[in-house]
């Protein structure tokens, strides 16, 4: 891929927005936002105290990525530019947790929604499965089905997510076009939106030995109207991919934050966690990462930069 280009000059960020799970959000205009990717990461809505090196960096250049690739596509985004080695520059809307209010006819605003397509079973519709409340036609298979991790959905399922709340949600269609303030035909675009951008970034890694499990994306309503790809998307944080050769050989080789996942199953905090949630209870603190664990993580991160982009991931030398 040819160099990316820097975000349009412009004066520096002037004012600290928010923080998310694993990015800074500034002011730099009032059409204008920077995102500066941090080293954290994060779980199941937890912030685990722990850093991670390079992460930032690995996210904010995967992103540009795709986000190139939607270019490339027609695809509407915010996408401006690199604004440094963890840092891009993106168009501002408004972010409102209920749309309606602005008016009968919203622009310019955050839609409050996740969505999530699925290709293969795994993750937490694994753990629906097995719990029984996801039955084999509810994924689009024909009657009874013997549902195993791993195999390939029929067809690509969709779901729905809050975006604004602390826990994300699952929505009915008819929640989220309430909380929303879209119509049918508009989330109906953004699932032809999405399954554009994901055959294409399925067409890129596959010669790279990878397969694109899951992922999640999130959308906007620019100032005329149009609806358009923000935040970020394609990175080991969003997505979940698998080595291709392993799983045409039975096993699943995560490429993605599912590695991490995984730890805390293991360990039992994320039962520990679902009963507190269940129960309406206090959740218990994330423990940090094991150092050794936060290494292997790191190295997870820059593999999947490699293996996503195709680019030798080089660490961009940092001002002392």
């Amino acid at each position: 891929m040819a160099p990316l280009p820097p975000a349009p000059a412009s004066a520096p960020p002037k004012k600290f927005l928010r923080r998310g799970k694993v990015k800074e959000v500034f002011e730099v205009s009032p059409t204008e936002l920077e995102f500066r990717f941090t080293d954290d990461i994060s779980v199941f809505d937890k912030h685990i105290p722990s850093e991670i090196p390079h992460k930032g960096e690995t996210l904010a250049r995967t992103a540009a990525h795709w986000f190139e690739a939607c270019r490339r596509l027609g695809v509407p985004h915010h996408f401006l530019g690199l604004a440094g080695p963890t840092a891009m520059r993106v168009r501002r809307v408004q972010v409102v947790p209920h749309p309606r209010t602005l008016g009968p006819h919203p622009k310019n605003y955050l839609v409050p929604l996740e969505l999530i397509v699925r290709y293969y079973l795994a993750g937490s519709m694994w753990d629906r499965v097995k719990a029984g409340t996801v039955a084999p036609q509810d994924l689009g298979f024909a009657g009874a089905k013997n549902m195993v991790y791993g195999m390939r959905l029929p067809e690509p399922h969709f779901e729905v997510t809050t975006k604004l709340e602390p826990v994300d949600r699952l929505l009915t269609m008819k929640e989220a076009l309430e909380l929303s303030a879209l119509d049918a035909n508009q989330i109906n675009e953004l699932r032809e939106t999405i399954l554009k951008v994901d055959v294409e970034m399925q067409r890129e890694i596959g010669p790279r030995g990878l397969l694109h499990v899951d992922g999640k994306k999130e959308f906007a309503v620019d100032a005329e109207g149009v609806l358009m790809v923000v935040d970020t998307f394609g990175t080991a944080d969003e997505d979940r991919f698998w080595d291709k050769d392993a799983h045409e050989r039975g096993r699943q080789v995560d490429f993605s934050k599912e590695f991490v996942r995984q730890h805390y199953r293991q360990t039992g905090y994320y039962d520990r966690l679902v009963q507190a949630r269940a129960a309406h209870a206090e959740e218990p603190p994330i423990p940090p990462l094991p150092p050794l664990l936060v290494d292997e993580v790191s190295r997870l991160y820059t593999t999947v930069f490699e293996r996503l982009t195709g680019e030798p991931f080089v660490p961009t030398p940092r001002s002392t």
